[in-house]
């Protein structure tokens, strides 16, 4: 598994020692951006989110400049058992010691209005927000042809692992 280090990531960014604090607290694994087709214009981020500071912290927020727009989505089963995606205003929780999946099926990263084509291989910046650790910054490959995991995953990880 691919493990991202956010220590340079938050030095760039001009944080203090407390910044820096915070964001090392926060680690990505496995991060990687697809869309449906290579003509689609939408598409989608997933990672683990490990959070190993002792308070939680919520990732409130995504920006790239690969999209006119980019949100955090989440499924949702409505009352005839169809799911639905819809944008989660709310974030996810990370919770201390734990970690918090964005997978196909459940919470993700979601681009709206591609620029360009999400071509496998290439790579995009990513821009998370967090309440506590702030920015971080991130180069995310663009993988189309991975396989969603076995069984689907609904709002996996929010527990400690």
């Amino acid at each position: 598994m691919k493990r991202t280090s956010l220590f340079a990531g938050a030095f760039a960014a001009g944080l203090g020692l407390a910044g820096l604090a915070q964001a090392a607290d926060i680690t990505i694994e496995d991060a990687y951006a697809r869309s449906s087709t290579a003509m689609s214009k939408s598409g989608a981020a997933f990672m683990t989110i490990v959070n190993a500071g002792a308070g939680d912290d919520r990732l409130i927020g995504a920006a790239s400049d690969i999209a006119a727009r980019v949100e955090l989505h989440t499924h949702i089963q409505d009352e005839n058992g169809v799911m639905l995606m819809r944008e989660d205003e709310d974030g996810f929780p990370i919770p201390a010691g734990g970690s918090h999946a964005l997978a196909r099926g459940g919470d993700h990263v979601m681009f709206m209005g591609l620029t360009a084509p999400l071509e496998h291989g290439d790579t995009v910046a990513l821009t998370l927000t967090f309440e506590k650790a702030g920015e971080i910054t991130l180069t995310v490959p663009v993988d189309l042809e991975r396989k969603p995991a076995h069984g689907g995953q609904m709002r996996q990880g929010m527990g400690h692992n």
